[in-house]
């Protein structure tokens, strides 16, 4: 994430024709790698705060998923971040003690308020964000998100979200991608992978993602990701 708090910038993206051009206070977001190269005025120069975000499972995180190929937006745009954006350029261009502290916090309340004004406007391209952004299907969502291990069901999570049977499943299917088994299944195995990496046992992760042994935990992490847990983590550790 760049914040420009004043100067121009050009930016070019590699393999592009076209490229951008900042003259405003802007945030530049970059969800996933993508090479880019700043040309800020030459007798000028531009002020730039940055800061490199971490997401579970990188690529595969339901909100990395969810979101463009890169985000540019002037700051004055997202909703409420004024106050918080003016204390974070405060911090980021001063010496104060424990500054690299606050400035995390800070780029992580910028990152949600963001998320918020991604999802208002439409701009997600589906996926998770997508279906927060519903007002119906986010209870649904946050309902799987706060009790994965729960024995969830096609009725279950209609009623929770106000509708009927056929209309949900529909409707999580258009906005989402996928059906509420298969999204539930992704962040159940999002946990394990995550989970995996903390050396736990497998047997405890399964019961904690809500499968009942071992074999049903690995069954579906091989249908999810090509491989079960024993041998993603061996890969890992490898890589």
């Amino acid at each position: 994430m760049h914040l420009i708090r004043a100067g121009k910038l050009d930016i070019i993206h590699s393999g592009r024709s076209t490229g951008l051009h900042v003259d405003v206070p802007s945030l530049l977001f970059y969800p996933r790698a993508m090479p880019r190269r700043f040309v800020s005025d030459e007798p000028n120069g531009a002020d730039l705060a940055c800061a490199e975000l971490h997401f579970d499972g990188g690529v595969a995180n339901p909100i990395v998923a969810a979101l463009p190929e890169f985000v540019c937006l002037p700051l004055e745009s997202i909703a409420g971040a004024g106050p918080v954006l003016a204390m974070l350029f405060d911090e980021a261009f001063s010496d104060n003690c424990g500054r690299h502290v606050v400035v995390d916090r800070l780029f992580e309340v910028v990152l949600v308020q963001l998320l918020r004004h991604l999802m208002e406007t439409g701009e997600s391209r589906g996926g998770m964000l997508a279906g927060m952004s519903h007002p119906k299907l986010r209870k649904a969502l946050v309902a799987m998100h706060e009790q994965p291990a729960w024995e969830w069901s096609l009725e279950g999570l209609a009623d929770i979200a106000g509708m009927s049977r056929s209309v949900f499943a529909g409707c999580f299917r258009d906005i989402v991608g996928c059906t509420p088994g298969a999204y539930l299944q992704g962040w159940r195995i999002r946990l394990a992978q995550q989970a995996l990496r903390q050396g736990r046992k497998l047997k405890m992760i399964a019961i904690d993602v809500g499968y009942g042994s071992e074999a049903a935990l690995s069954r579906a992490f091989k249908a999810q990701c090509g491989m079960g847990p024993r041998k993603w983590r061996q890969s890992l550790e490898a890589d």
